[in-house]
C-alpha cells in the first residue's frame, strides 16, 4: 500500500510540476530574447540624434564607442562609409535605406537589426545593431537547471509526505490483521489500540468489541455445557446404584464389564465438566495441534476399544473382523481422542445398521502413516460431504459422529474419508500422521509381522429379570 501511494503521489506531483515546468522554461527563453532585442533596438535608437547632428565619421565614431564598446554596433553613412562593426549583408542595409523602413534579420552568427535615420536633403543614414546567438541563450540554461531542481523537490517531498501517510496506513492495517489472525488462532486476549485514518480507527473499535463479544459467547457456552454435564450426574448415579443392584444376579465377567462401562461413563461426565470449567485462558481452542510428545499406539488402542464393543456386536448377531499390524504405530494424538474417534465410528456402525449387519476393523502402516479403517455391510452412506459436516445428519442421528473423527484426524495431522467398503456398505478411513518412533540408541524400530484374528459371536445369555442385554456409551 505504501508504494502505491508514492507511486500515485509520484505521478500526480509530476504532472503537475511538468504542467508548469514546460510552458515557464518557453517562457524564460522567450523573455531573454525579447530581452537582447529590446537592447539591440535601444542601441541603435541612442545614435539618431548624433546623425542628426553631425555625419562626420571621427564623431559617430565616437559616438558609437560611447553607446556600446563591443563591437555590435555600426552606422552606414549617407556616402556609403561604415563607422563601426557591420555583421548584415550589403543588400540589407541598403534595402532599409531604400526604404526607410527598419528591418531585421537572421544570420548565421546570429540576428541583426536595420534602423534607418532620414537626415537633411533626404539623405539616409543606416543604424546596425547587432545580436550574436549566444546573447539569446544566456542565463536560459541556469534558469531550467533552478527550475528542475525546484520542481524535483517539489515531488520527492509530495512522495515522502505520501509515504509517511501511507506507512501510518499501512501500520494500523497490519496490527489489524495480526489482531485478527492471533484471535482466529485463539488468543482471545488480544485487542488493538485503534490508530490511523478514522475508518481504521472505526474498525479497531468494532474488533476489540467483537473479540469481546467472542468471549462472552464462548464463556456462556461452556458454563452451560458444564451446567448440562453436572445435571447428568444425578441419572448417572441412580445408574450406577442400578447396576449395583443389577449385577448381584449377573455373573461375575458380565458383572464386571457392567461396572467397567458406567465408570467408563463416569469419568467422561467428569472429564467434559473439568473442561468446561477450563478457564478460557487457559482452554485450548486449537485442537488440531495437539502438544509436543503427546502420542499414542494406535493399534492398541483400536483393538481395546473393539473388544469393548465386540460384546455388543455379538449380542446384536453381528460379525466383527479386526486387522491390527504388528508394526509400532505411533501417532501423534492423544489416546482418548483417539478411543473416542473410534467409539464414534464403531457406535455409528452399531446404532444406524440393521442388526446382524457384519463390520470390520482394521489398523495398518503406510511409509508415513498409521491408516485405521471401519467397514460395514449396511446400506452405506449416500452423501459423504454433507455426512463429514458438523451437526449434518444423513440417518436421524445427532451429526456428530463423524465430526468427532474428523476433528480427530485433523488433530493427528492427517485426514478422514468416506468411501465404499468391500463388505458393500460405508468405509470410514482415517489417517493419522506416523509419530517418530525411535530405539534409546537412536535408530528406528523394525517393523514387525502383521496378524489378523476375528472375533466369533460368543455364546449370548438370556437376559435376566426382563433386563434388556448389553448398553454401551454411544458415540456422542
Amino acid at each position: 500500500m505504501r508504494r502505491t501511494l508514492a507511486g500515485v503521489s509520484l505521478a500526480v506531483t509530476s504532472m503537475v510540476a511538468l504542467s508548469f515546468l514546460i510552458p515557464l522554461a518557453l517562457l524564460v527563453k522567450s523573455e531573454v530574447r525579447s530581452r537582447a532585442i529590446t537592447v539591440a533596438e535601444q542601441r541603435a535608437a541612442a545614435l539618431a540624434p548624433v546623425l542628426a547632428l553631425t555625419t562626420r565619421p571621427d564623431e559617430v565614431r565616437q559616438a558609437v564607442a560611447e553607446v556600446d564598446d563591443t563591437g555590435r554596433l555600426g552606422v552606414h553613412l549617407p556616402d556609403g562609409r561604415l563607422v563601426g562593426a557591420s555583421y548584415a549583408p550589403a543588400d540589407a542595409w541598403r534595402r532599409a535605406a531604400r526604404q526607410q523602413r527598419t528591418f531585421a534579420r537572421d544570420t548565421e552568427k546570429g540576428w541583426v537589426h536595420l534602423q534607418p535615420v532620414v537626415l537633411a536633403r533626404d539623405r539616409v543614414a543606416v543604424v546596425e545593431s547587432f545580436v550574436p546567438r549566444a546573447e539569446f541563450e544566456r542565463g536560459v540554461g541556469s534558469s531550467w537547471l533552478v527550475m528542475s531542481a525546484l520542481a524535483l523537490a517539489l515531488v520527492a517531498g509530495s512522495v515522502l509526505v505520501a509515504d509517511r501517510l501511507g506507512a501510518r496506513v499501512v501500520r494500523a492495517s497490519r496490527d489489524l490483521s495480526r489482531a485478527a489472525n492471533a484471535l482466529g488462532e485463539g488468543d482471545l486476549g488480544r485487542r488493538l489500540e485503534p490508530e490511523g485514518p478514522p475508518e481504521l480507527r472505526e474498525a479497531g473499535a468494532a474488533f476489540n468489541t467483537m473479540a469481546d463479544r467472542v468471549v462472552e459467547l464462548l464463556a456462556m457456552e461452556r458454563e452451560l455445557v458444564a451446567d448440562l454435564s453436572h445435571r447428568l450426574r444425578t441419572p448417572l448415579t441412580a445408574l450406577r446404584l442400578e447396576s449395583e443392584r443389577i449385577a448381584s444376579g449377573l455373573r461375575r465377567e458380565d458383572a464386571g464389564r457392567l461396572e467397567s462401562a458406567v465408570t467408563h461413563l463416569e469419568e467422561e461426565l467428569d472429564s467434559i465438566i473439568k473442561t468446561a470449567r477450563t478457564p478460557l485462558a487457559a482452554a485450548s481452542f486449537a485442537p488440531d495441534s495437539p502438544g509436543p510428545g503427546v502420542s499414542c499406539e494406535a493399534a492398541r488402542v483400536v483393538s481395546a476399544r473393539t473388544d469393548f464393543w465386540s460384546v455388543l456386536a455379538a449380542q446384536q448377531g453381528r460379525e466383527c473382523a479386526v486387522t491390527v499390524t504388528d508394526e509400532p504405530t505411533p501417532v501423534t494424538l492423544p489416546e482418548e481422542d483417539l478411543a473416542a474417534a473410534v467409539d464414534a465410528l464403531v457406535g455409528n456402525v452399531l446404532r444406524h445398521t440393521p442388526e446382524g449387519t457384519a463390520l470390520a476393523v482394521g489398523v495398518h502402516r503406510t511409509a508415513h502413516a498409521v491408516v485405521v479403517t471401519v467397514d460395514d455391510a449396511g446400506p452405506g452412506i449416500p452423501d459423504p460431504e454433507r455426512a463429514l459436516a458438523r451437526g449434518a445428519s444423513v440417518g436421524g442421528s445427532t451429526g456428530l459422529g463423524l465430526d468427532i473423527a474428523r476433528r480427530a484426524a485433523d488433530a493427528g495431522r492427517g485426514r478422514l474419508e468416506v468411501g465404499r467398503a468391500p463388505l458393500g456398505g460405508a468405509r470410514v478411513r482415517m489417517e493419522l500422521e506416523l509419530a517418530p518412533e525411535r530405539t534409546p540408541g537412536g535408530g528406528r524400530v523394525s517393523h514387525g509381522r502383521r496378524r489378523r484374528f476375528r472375533l466369533r459371536r460368543p455364546h449370548r445369555a438370556p437376559p435376566r429379570g426382563g433386563g434388556g442385554g448389553f448398553h454401551g456409551p454411544g458415540p456422542g
